[in-house]
């Protein structure tokens, strides 16, 4: 879900640029190097980074699954996710990319910009029926790169019992969210909790503040975006939401709210499983607020995206491509969605999707107008990221107004 921050992705830029001279030198990256006599394709190779035992298990059986249908066996590698992009870029130098290759959706365009990728229009694959955020996040200058079975975002998560003893509706605007958080603190409890650390995840939380009352990445010192930091500001500094979000993450979170030390929480499907654990934990799930009634939420798109890297064997990419195709067909993205509790890429699976698990309707809601975080900056996204969660530190330590704060963050995105 995380883009890569600060020095780390100035280093993966450059490394970018490398990339794409060596693939520019070797003729691989518009597609147009050698290619290989027609050969007998019985395994294909797949890379991402699902480590966690279970998830790698699950998704080596879908991935098998789709193999068997395109008549290969896929030889599945997962590894940290921090160490998935600069693999992919000295296996991009050196012209070993795997067939099917993972990546998370805000590092698509980074990879796609050095000619590493094939374009998916070419194989056919049906992309009809998803939402449009979802294939934005998988497009790169007009053409579809990579495909998501399934997609995440993040909602409010609330204690219905808090709630209820408070006598607190849930919030769907952020004046009541100011004044539901105000009724539910108490000695031990905040009303709200967020993720503002320095790190990617502030950024992620604070874009549907920011997005949804009109705010825009590209002006960051704007009305919009102000008062979208101040709602936090001001959540803080009434004592609805405690100072240590600053050095929360969104597990972290998930440890406040299952503790009772928080009633309410911005966070993500990923959580679900282990709130399903606590059976005297009784929670739901709603869309977030919005500053005033009639506005449209506007959420973050996160998930992964699997994507065909270019080689010189035609069928081997054409296998490849078959095995997406798979994952991405409504029964697959369905059972995907059931295993992972993530949203179903095309509308309609989503839809009964929702029927079928309620307690992730609110999701499901939520990602219909999600955003891709790369739709406005493309490339240029990871530096502006770094730069509105280093405003989001200033402002709520006090350092700065939230006005100064997004000034600063303005002058570094577009200095990065």
């Amino acid at each position: 879900m995380n883009s890569p921050a600060g020095s780390s992705a100035r280093r993966i830029t450059t490394l970018l640029g490398t990339v794409a001279l060596a693939l520019a030198a070797t003729g691989c990256g518009g597609g147009t190097g050698a290619v290989s006599a027609p050969d007998k394709v019985t395994s294909i190779t797949a890379l991402d980074y699902y480590t966690d035992a279970t998830e790698h298990a699950q998704w080596s059986k879908r991935l098998n699954d789709c193999g068997r249908a395109a008549g290969v066996t896929v030889e599945h590698t997962s590894v940290p996710a921090p160490s998935l992009i600069p693999r992919v870029l000295r296996q991009a130098s050196s012209r070993t990319l795997p067939d099917l290759l993972m990546l998370d959706n805000p590092d698509l365009q980074q990879i796609a910009s050095t000619g590493a990728l094939t374009p998916l229009d070419r194989y056919g694959i049906d992309t009809t029926g998803f939402a449009e955020g979802i294939l934005t996040a998988g497009t790169y200058r007009g053409k579809v790169y990579g495909l998501a079975p399934t997609v995440n975002t993040v909602a409010l998560i609330y204690n219905k019992d808090m709630l209820a003893e408070a006598g607190v509706a849930v919030p769907r605007t952020w004046n009541e969210l100011k004044t539901a958080a105000a009724r539910l603190t108490r000695p031990g409890r905040y009303g709200i909790a967020v993720s503002a650390g320095a790190t990617p995840e502030s950024t992620w939380q604070f874009l549907p503040f920011l997005w949804s009352d009109g705010g825009d990445e590209k002006h960051l010192d704007t009305p919009q975006a102000a008062r979208a930091l101040r709602l936090w500001t001001d959540l803080v500094k009434s004592g609805s939401m405690s100072r240590s979000a600053l050095n929360w993450s969104q597990a972290d979170l998930h440890d406040q709210f299952a503790a009772g030390k928080t009633a309410m929480m911005v966070n993500g499907p990923w959580r679900i499983s282990a709130l399903n654990k606590d059976h005297d934990l009784h929670w739901g799930v709603a869309p977030l607020p919005v500053r005033q009634k009639g506005q449209k939420l506007v959420t973050p798109l996160g998930g992964e995206v699997w994507t065909v890297p270019q080689n010189s064997s035609p069928s081997r990419k054409e296998k490849a491509a078959r095995v997406l195709a798979c994952l991405n067909d409504p029964t697959t993205m369905l059972a995907v969605a059931k295993d992972h509790l993530t949203v179903p890429s095309r509308t309609a699976v989503a839809a009964r999707y929702a029927e079928q698990v309620p307690s992730m309707s609110g999701f499901v809601t939520s990602v219909e107008r999600a955003r891709s975080r790369t739709a406005e900056l493309g490339v240029e996204w990871p530096g502006t990221a770094t730069a509105i969660s280093t405003a989001i530190q200033s402002a709520l330590t006090g350092r700065q107004t939230p006005e100064e704060a997004l000034a600063g963050a303005q002058r570094l995105a577009t200095a990065s």
